[in-house]
């Protein structure tokens, strides 16, 4: 397989298509069966290709990755704080939020569990403390 970045002469847009190899562009070339995604055009040229090489957008993927883990690593930090210090109570999170609010209930600890965007929204119009924070799913186990 190989891909070539392709150019429409008529609109200039660019695309990227795969071809079984280089002899199989040819053919579809000469057929006149390749054609401009945007505009439909058959005025269709490949453009200038280079091998992929390292380049300071290379490095800001590898920051953008050094990031993110740190992101994640922090993300783990607050989960096991939260797994630590509040009680857990899956999937009926909405249910025990009103209750405790409802009935004045002081738990020893807080809560935590799934609820979906439009409980937490009732939840907030309700005048009950919620929030969503980012659940990262531990992979090691």
């Amino acid at each position: 397989m190989i891909k070539y970045k392709l150019i429409c002469k008529n609109c200039q847009d660019s695309f990227d298509s795969w071809f079984a190899s280089s002899k199989e562009y040819e053919k579809l070339i000469k057929k006149k069966l390749l054609n401009c995604n945007y505009c439909g055009s058959k005025n269709v040229i490949k453009t200038l290709m280079a091998p992929k090489l390292m380049n300071k957008y290379s490095k800001m993927d590898e920051m953008k990755k050094i990031k993110f883990n740190e992101v994640e690593k922090k993300i783990k930090e607050y989960q096991k704080f939260v797994k630590e210090n509040f009680k857990f109570v899956g999937k009926n999170f909405a249910y025990e939020a009103r209750s405790i609010h409802y009935n004045k209930k002081k738990n020893e600890k807080g809560i935590y569990g799934t609820a979906t965007k439009d409980e937490v929204m009732e939840l907030k119009e309700e005048g009950i403390s919620a929030e969503m924070i980012p659940w990262v799913k531990n992979e090691s186990n």
